[in-house]
């Protein structure tokens, strides 16, 4: 073992938890970092979704234009500045294929902003229809935001109900008529697993046929990288439920695509019908039944009053680098496709397997994968691995129904640790 067993259970308990795999993510990171800080050990960091690449250059200069303009005495329009709508509008065009208006694009404070507006939106729409539903496993702050709100929601693993399969499964839930919103991300936090046009086309039809809302969450756009989306106006486009419903909300994310998480700028995408529709119900919590205009003037005013000039300069100086095709902002994410093919590999080599896989082709390498140990349960890889100085998470916490599996973050992992980790998964399997 790399860490004594005595201080990594000592430190543990302080937790005040039995079970290790109910911890958070930010508590993970916090019971990892104190390992670290008393073993003097490094670990091998698979915990954390934070970017690992530096922001972009152009980004920064953005954010400096607007502090030299004065607009840090001045409050941005809750919609989004000119600058940023248009631009956002074109990237949904140039690498979606989506016509949309600059009405229809709003930047919020990150995709997390955007989801909590858009998930509570949708569940005011209707009051017979309260719940969202998960196409899980999932990003586990989204469900956090609706316990938050004291709203329900519902969910499934879609680990057994890929292709044809998912139409059955979805539509059981669906049929019941009380789902506003379906919820999931694509690619996949946190298997990486990858919607095919099929399941989308699935999707979107059902969304029509039961009148719900799909929030697609799309913060790791154009990052499966077995396909090249990084040329504007040139196929092949991002997938996207887009293509095959007017009832969406797309949920897109400076943070990851662009390496731009500590400003906290995100985009939502709203497509026109959804956008200009008008709920009566919303009256009850707003002047207007528009769903275009609660969720700038209902949601984002009542929670940060808009996003900053700074963050939306930089959000905007970048998309209109990208969408003239000065940046191929593509390749300069493939580091993490990198390291998960080195990571994969070895962990494959000593007898762990993958969780999730995609329905029709090997999963692509990118910002995640899954890893499970035969024989052992999630709870029990997770504290194991502690000892040898290797962090991940439970696919529990992220609506898993396997209770074996691990979730492993590329990011932080530097080329630099490949051998150390494989020294330490080589020490694990002797042990066993």
């Amino acid at each position: 073992m790399t860490i004594p067993k005595t201080l990594v259970d000592t430190l543990f308990d302080q937790f005040g938890e039995t079970d290790i795999t109910r911890l958070s993510i930010r508590e993970v990171g916090r019971l990892v970092a104190q390992i670290e800080e008393q073993s003097g050990q490094e670990f091998i960091h698979m915990e954390m979704g934070v970017p690992g690449l530096p922001a972009l250059d152009i980004a920064i200069r953005g954010e400096k234009e607007a502090l030299d303009k004065g607009l840090a005495a001045q409050y941005p329009n809750i919609e989004g500045i000119p600058f940023a709508k248009a631009e956002i509008a074109r990237f949904a065009r140039l690498f979606m294929n989506i016509e949309v208006s600059p009405l229809n694009c709003v930047p919020t404070v990150g995709a997390m902003q955007g989801s909590f507006a858009a998930l509570l939106a949708a569940a005011r729409t209707n009051p017979q229809k309260p719940y969202t539903l998960f196409i899980d496993p999932g990003f586990p702050v989204n469900k956090s935001q609706l316990q938050l709100m004291d709203l329900p929601f519902k969910s499934f693993d879609v680990l057994n109900f890929r292709g044809d399969k998912l139409k059955d499964k979805l539509e059981s839930y669906l049929k019941e008529g009380n789902i506003c919103s379906i919820c999931y991300s694509s690619p996949n936090n946190p298997a990486w697993i990858c919607f095919s046009e099929r399941e989308l086309k699935v999707i979107g039809e059902l969304a029509t046929k039961y009148d719900a809302i799909v929030i697609e969450d799309l913060a790791y756009f154009a990052m499966d990288f077995r396909e090249h989306y990084g040329i504007p106006a040139v196929p092949p486009f991002q997938p996207t439920v887009a293509h095959y419903t007017d009832n969406y909300i797309l949920l897109l994310s400076a943070s990851k695509i662009f390496n731009y998480a500590g400003q906290r700028i995100g985009m939502m995408i709203t497509s026109e019908k959804l956008r200009t529709r008008r709920y009566p119900n919303l009256k009850k919590y707003y002047s207007s039944d528009m769903l275009g205009r609660f969720i700038p003037y209902g949601v984002l005013y009542a929670t940060t009053a808009g996003t900053s000039h700074t963050a939306q300069y930089a959000l905007a100086s970048v998309l209109k680098a990208v969408n003239d095709g000065e940046i191929d902002f593509v390749a300069a994410l493939h580091p993490y496709a990198e390291k998960a093919r080195v990571m994969k590999a070895l962990f494959l080599k000593y007898n762990f397997y993958i969780v999730y896989n995609d329905e029709d082709r090997e999963l692509a390498d990118g910002f995640y994968f899954t890893i499970a140990y035969p024989g052992m349960t999630s709870a029990e890889l997770m504290k194991e691995f502690l000892y040898y100085g290797i962090s991940a998470i439970s696919l529990v916490i992220t609506g898993s129904d396997n209770p074996n599996g691990l979730r492993a973050c590329v990011s932080f992992v530097r080329m630099d640790q490949m051998g150390m980790l494989e020294q330490r998964l080589k020490a694990f399997v002797e042990n066993k």
